[in-house]
This record gives C-alpha cells, sequence and structure tokens, in this order.
C-alpha cells in the first residue's frame, strides 16, 4: 500500500446509542421502573438513586438491592437517493444495579450502570460517505464503478460505564436535599475498511482500513432537592457537565491507492502525478489527524437539569411530569460538532402507575425528545433523530421483601433529511427496549 492515509476522511464515531433513552450522550433508562412508567423523577423507590437522590429519604427504612436487565434492538438506516444503507446496532444483555439505605433522616444510596449510548453498530454495506468518495476520487482518474467491486463494512462500539454515589438528608419535614458524585469510563472502538478491487487489469485498486480503540475519564457532581407534603413530590436535580477526553490507540490507520494504480498514473502523466498526489494528500491531511494513534477526542456529557413534580391522585393512583434539559451546546463533541446544533435536548415525560391490589401495579408513560438537530450537526458515520417514546409494564410484589419489574419501550423517531452533493440523504431510526428487574428489601 502506497501514499498511506492518502484515502481517509472523517471516520468520526459510528456512534451507537442502542440503550439510550435520554440526551445525545446521555442515559436516563437504567432501571425497569423507567421502561414501564418513564416518567420517575418524583419516585422514592429504590431507582431513586439515579432519578431522584433527595427522595431517598422519604423510602424504605432499611436496606434495598435492585438488578436490572435490559435488552435493546435498534436499525440506524441512511438513504441516498435509491439505495439504503442498513446499520444494524445491538447489545448484549445490559445490566444495572442499585442500592439505597436510610436511617431516620439521612440516606446513602448508589448506582452502577452505562450511563451514555451503550451497544455496537454495524453497516455491512458500508456508509455513502466513504463509499461514494472512494468511486468518485477513482472516476476522477478514469476508473468507472462499473470496472471494479466495492467491499465496504463500518462497525463500532461505544459504551460509557458509570459508578453514582449519593447522600441525602431531611433538612425539614417537607424538604430533602442530596449531593453525589458519579465516575464514569468511556470504552470505544471504530474498526471498518473500504476496498475497490477485482479491476481486470489493475487489481485492487484502492482501499482504506481502520482500526482504532478509545478510551477515558470523568466526573459528574450532583445536586438534588426533594420537596414532598401530603400527595405533592416536586423535585429538582442538577448534573453539571463532565469533560469526557479519550486517547486514541490506532492499532489499524492505512489507506492509499494500489501500487498499480500509481504506476499507471505515473506511466500517462509522469511529471503532473507527484504533485496531484502531493496535493490531494494535503487536502485529506486533516482528516487523519484525529485518528493517529495518542490523538484525542472530546465526549463530554452534558450538565442535565430534570424536574419533576408527582402527585397521589388515590392511594393507588399516582402521576408524574417531569422535564429534562440537556445544554449540548456547552458540551464538546467531537470536531465541535455541538455548534452546529440549534439548541439543547429538550424532553418532557409523563407516567401513571396504579396498584390493582396489594400485589399487582400496573404502569404507562411517554417521553418526547427534541434534539435541535440541523444539517450541519447529521453525519453518515453520527446521527439522530427526534422522537417520541412509549413505554408500558408492571410489578409483581412476590412477598413483601421482593418485587419484579417487567418493561417494554419504543421509540418512535421522526425521518431526517437533507441535500448533500450526492442528493437527498435520509436519516431514520427504530428502537425496542425490553427489561426485566428484581427488588430486594432487607
Amino acid at each position: 500500500m502506497t501514499k498511506k492515509k492518502l484515502l481517509l476522511t472523517l471516520v468520526a464515531a459510528t456512534v451507537v446509542t442502542t440503550v439510550r433513552a435520554g440526551g445525545l450522550m446521555t442515559n436516563t433508562n437504567y432501571h425497569i421502573a423507567f421502561d414501564r412508567m418513564m416518567a420517575r423523577g418524583a419516585t422514592f423507590d429504590v431507582d431513586a438513586a439515579y432519578s431522584n437522590p433527595a427522595g431517598t429519604v422519604w423510602g424504605y427504612d432499611g436496606w434495598q438491592l435492585s438488578l436490572n436487565f435490559q435488552k435493546p434492538w435498534q436499525n440506524r438506516d441512511i438513504k441516498v437517493a435509491d439505495v439504503t444503507y442498513e446499520g444494524k446496532a445491538s447489545a448484549p444483555i445490559v445490566p444495572a444495579l442499585f442500592a439505597t439505605y436510610k436511617h431516620d433522616r439521612w440516606a446513602a444510596s448508589a448506582m452502577l450502570g452505562i450511563v451514555g449510548s451503550g451497544g455496537f453498530v454495524e453497516y455491512k454495506q458500508g456508509v455513502p460517505m466513504f463509499n461514494i468518495m472512494l468511486g468518485s476520487m477513482l472516476a476522477a482518474n478514469g476508473m468507472q464503478p462499473n470496472t471494479y467491486k466495492l467491499d465496504s463494512e463500518m462497525k463500532g462500539k461505544q459504551y460509557i460505564y458509570g459508578g453514582q454515589l449519593n447522600f441525602s438528608y431531611k433538612l425539614t419535614d417537607w424538604l430533602s436535599a442530596a449531593v453525589g458524585l458519579r465516575a464514569n469510563y468511556y470504552d470505544g472502538y471504530y474498526r471498518g475498511h473500504v476496498r475497490a478491487i477485482d479491476h481486470p487489469q489493475l487489481g485492487e485498486l484502492a482501499a482504506l482500513l481502520l482500526d482504532v480503540d478509545q478510551k477515558g475519564w470523568g466526573f459528574t457532581p450532583l445536586v438534588s432537592l426533594n420537596f414532598h407534603q401530603g400527595p405533592l413530590t416536586v423535585t429538582a436535580r442538577y448534573e453539571f457537565r463532565t469533560k469526557v477526553s479519550t486517547e486514541n490507540e490506532t492499532n489499524i490507520l492505512e489507506a492509499g491507492l494500489g501500487s498499480n494504480v500509481i504506476a499507471a498514473m505515473m506511466a500517462a502523466d509522469p511529471t503532473g502525478t507527484p504533485a496531484r498526489l502531493a496535493a490531494l494528500s494535503q487536502q485529506l491531511g486533516a482528516y487523519t489527524a484525529p485518528y493517529q494513534d495518542g490523538a484525542t477526542t472530546r465526549y463530554d456529557m452534558p450538565a442535565l437539569l430534570s424536574a419533576a413534580v408527582g402527585y397521589e391522585i388515590t392511594p393507588k393512583l399516582r402521576a408524574t411530569l417531569e422535564y429534562h434539559f440537556f445544554d449540548d451546546k456547552h458540551a464538546k463533541m467531537s470536531g465541535d460538532r455541538q455548534n452546529e446544533l440549534s439548541h439543547g435536548t429538550h424532553e418532557v415525560l409523563a407516567g401513571v402507575e396504579y396498584d390493582i391490589d396489594d400485589r399487582f401495579t400496573v404502569s404507562l408513560g411517554g417521553q418526547r425528545t427534541d434534539y435541535g438537530l440541523t444539517d450541519g450537526y447529521q453525519q453518515n458515520t453520527s446521527f439522530a433523530c427526534d422522537s417520541y417514546s412509549i413505554g408500558l409494564g408492571g410489578a409483581w410484589n412476590i412477598t413483601e421483601k421482593i418485587r419484579l419489574n417487567a418493561g417494554y419501550f419504543i421509540s418512535l423517531y421522526s425521518d431526517y433529511k437533507k441535500q448533500t452533493v450526492y442528493g437527498e440523504e435520509t436519516y431514520s431510526r427504530t428502537n425496542n427496549v425490553v427489561g426485566l428487574g428484581i427488588d430486594f428489601k432487607f
């Protein structure tokens, strides 16, 4: 392979978001109670360790432990003209662990889970930006698509693991506060290739090979307040921006024209070819820098403001209305893409749950997510779509100390269309999650 890195361009994170309900870089669904109700910002149950830490002082007096397992599956498709590039995103069973301890006026709580993204995505046909780019460059040198085969594939993984610890105190009979800290570990990789092969005279015309691992840490301070009086609960929670800077471990970063192609170009134009190759290499050089070994990339998790109002309509019927704001425009992303957003992410959530009797509870909830997307933000390798989500499920009190939760939610996305030099591109997604969890009291 000669003229390495000549063809590499913007392999910017085949970003995976299979588990996520929440902002562009933040998950909010960890406990199965979210899957079945969505709006959990006013709860006093064990999942308050994440959604309402200050509320744990009104929860169960003693120890609680909760184990949760979710299975997501998602499609992330890109359509250009009449060609659809299918992205299959999946994850194994995704676990989350919650624990709380309450005594008198104070409580401690903890949560372990995948707090950002979480899963894998694969485009077995590659993505249009690389395939079309490679085809265009070869056509400019007289090699048309019907003279070779294109072998292309892109895949990636992105997980942000988090461990959170909170301390809560009841300041008065109606007001409590909590402080906390979450440690976040980013683990991702990007792997892919694009090859133009089987030309009858020249063999392999060009190839791109990429294999990059990225890892990094970040820490999130948290504060929350809970007002509770009679049937009314009002809460507020704030997560500070988390700076996550990852460092590349570059295993393979190679691209170039085949040696036979270079030789043919030199034979046709020995004087002009070196200058043409040098100009092209310089033009694309800026795109290779982020993927060199040791280079750093920012994947900040934005500041999050959450507010919720919960009301016990009857002893058996409860309802919650909740709002989230993710300040994405002030959280640095790869290539400063946050500047392309028109605003941060707005989410509105609502949920109800009803106790059929002492043993069974059913619930239903919904969520609207508006990301502030623009054409400049959307990329083949990383895109989002606004959505509505619906969740439903129930809980079974097996005993006074053991509860089983089951839930399902689906996200209904709006297609995003934008005009490019290759024609209209349509980004579309689907997302489904099923979950099962068990809560213990001691």
